[in-house]
């Protein structure tokens, strides 16, 4: 420490032990004299360090508050999400037949945000993760084949069923499901669902179709 700035900080030191003197002279109650004695010791300490060469003190700095932004805040601002991301495809991606209806799986996504196409800007955020399934479907019958996917689910090994994410399928601008498939109509469908993250990796994660027969399963991992 260079000569000067040892006498500014003893400068400082001293106003400081006398203004705590004064402090002392004029408080009438036992604890005010004590706690100003306190005071007056250990800034007496402090000068005498400094004398001898030490540095002076750093005063503590104030602890930083935490954001006060919740995760799904966050996550609505597009912090800590990248956007959707693809997923690999089921390694045995077979066509599965709905009835006359026959299904493939095409692609899948995982995102935190469901975004809207319109000028509204609409958008909806989940803590957990949107799954986008993308089909291609074909009615390979001859006949009009009617088959709702209003009620299809997704399904994990340990038995947890997911319905449809209506909002997030109303947001996103998906094509309307259809109801009957035409002979040879031809027809892709997306269908979103809202689903905790370890279910996105989940080897017995399956879509349910249910059609005349009772439930098709279409393997998704």
């Amino acid at each position: 420490m260079s000569p000067r700035a040892s006498s500014r900080t003893l400068a400082l030191l001293t106003a400081a032990l006398l203004w705590g003197g004064c402090t002392k002279e004029a408080s009438t109650s036992e604890e005010g004299q004590e706690a100003d004695a306190r005071t007056l010791q250990k800034l007496r300490a402090e000068a005498d360090r400094v004398k001898q060469g030490g540095a002076v003190a750093a005063r503590p700095q104030p602890a930083q508050r935490e954001p006060e932004e919740s995760k799904l805040a966050g996550l609505a601002a597009g912090m800590g999400d990248n956007g959707p991301r693809k997923l690999r495809l089921p390694e045995r991606n077979d066509t599965v037949h709905v009835d006359t209806v026959a299904m493939k799986v095409t692609g899948l996504e995982a995102s935190h945000s469901v975004k809207g196409s319109s000028k509204a800007g609409l958008s909806l955020t989940t803590e957990d993760l949107f799954l986008r399934v993308e089909l291609i479907t074909q009615n390979v019958g001859g006949m009009p084949a009617p088959l709702t996917l209003e009620g299809v689910k997704l399904t994990d090994a340990k038995g947890q069923t997911y319905p449809l994410a209506r909002d997030a399928q109303a947001v996103a601008g998906t094509k309307p499901l259809p109801s009957t498939w035409a002979p040879s109509q031809r027809t892709e469908v997306a269908l979103l669902f809202e689903v905790p993250p370890d279910a996105v990796q989940d080897d017995g994660l399956a879509l349910v179709v249910r059609g005349s027969g009772g439930d098709v399963r279409i393997p998704l991992r």
